[in-house]
């Protein structure tokens, strides 16, 4: 827990809405306004106390205007090609939770510092141990993920599909969704996420 709040402050995404919300002069009853999340919420994600799974993170960012990959990037990185070298250690690992039980995965971008980019691709993995399923969400735009290890089940509106090692699935993410590991071992994948900004 103590390694999972010191890269919470590190990634410091709170701080970030919270100075993005005050340069635009909206109040946190404007932000829940515009991305229908509560105030109690968006407090204490600024207040780096939740950290929004990206599907909040998304409509945070399109209420205040901004690409997802803001929170995701350098400010003087202008550099026109990324290379992420396998164990990095400055890319981390965030467990998305909404202020209840945690989402069954953890996330890592794959392009941490990429400014203008119109693709956020991240590394996910998959607890077996948490076997509820997820609460469904939805967000503008288009998702990919390709299976690199075990069996993901993904609900996409109606749907059920489940997902073994080497497959992939490429979704219009308006509809609502959600991932989850199967059997008991942990599952691993490339997903990449597209929006129009």
């Amino acid at each position: 827990m103590d390694d999972y709040r010191a890269e919470v402050r590190e990634l410091q995404i709170g701080q970030q809405i919270r100075q993005l919300r005050q340069d635009r002069r909206l109040t946190l009853q404007d932000l829940s306004e515009a991305t229908e999340l509560s105030k109690p919420l968006l407090s204490q994600i600024e207040n780096e106390q939740v950290i929004p799974p990206l599907a909040t993170l998304l409509r945070i960012a399109k209420a205040l205007k901004v690409p997802l990959q803001t929170f995701f990037e350098e400010e003087d990185n202008t550099q026109k090609c990324l290379v992420v070298r396998a164990g990095k250690p400055n890319l981390l690992y965030r467990r998305p939770c909404h202020g209840g039980p945690p989402q069954p995965y953890l996330y890592q971008s794959l392009a941490y510092g990429k400014k203008h980019k119109h693709m956020e691709p991240f590394l996910m993995e998959f607890d077996p141990d948490q076997d509820r399923l997820p609460q469904p969400v939805q967000h503008a735009g288009e998702e990919f993920l390709y299976v690199l290890s075990g069996r993901i089940e993904l609900h996409h509106g109606s749907e059920i599909y489940t997902l073994e090692t080497g497959d992939s699935a490429y979704w219009d993410s308006n509809e609502p969704h959600s991932l989850k590991a199967l059997g008991n071992q942990k599952a691993r994948g490339i997903a990449v996420l597209y929006t129009k900004n």
